[in-house]
């Protein structure tokens, strides 16, 4: 649900206000669905997703997630790893068998 309101919103097709008063009633339960998530996950994504420019959350999710956990990323998506790397969080398995490299690893 976040992820359809934050690409809503990002495509102008509703307004950032009215999407953020649906996440807020969501969130909020008041629209009787419910969802086991930590706390602030989907706020934390929404954030990450507007810095990042993302129409959508889903990869902002997992970004939150490992921010929230306050561990690293792992992913063997490149866009996803270069898009992100200004975090600090995020590596690719080689990264983590190499430690010494920089940046993407191929």
């Amino acid at each position: 649900m976040p992820s359809v309101l934050h690409e809503l919103a990002f495509r102008s097709e509703i307004s950032q206000h009215l999407a953020e008063q649906a996440l807020q009633r969501f969130l909020g339960g008041a629209l009787g669905i419910g969802e086991r998530r930590p706390d602030g996950l989907a706020r934390k994504a929404w954030q990450l997703a507007g810095q990042f420019g993302w129409a959508k959350t889903y990869d902002a999710e997992y970004l939150a997630t490992a921010e929230l956990l306050g561990c690293q990323l792992v992913t063997v998506d490149i866009r996803l790893r270069r898009g992100a790397d200004r975090l600090g969080y995020v590596r690719t398995p080689d990264e983590l068998l190499d430690p010494g490299t920089p940046g993407d690893a191929t």
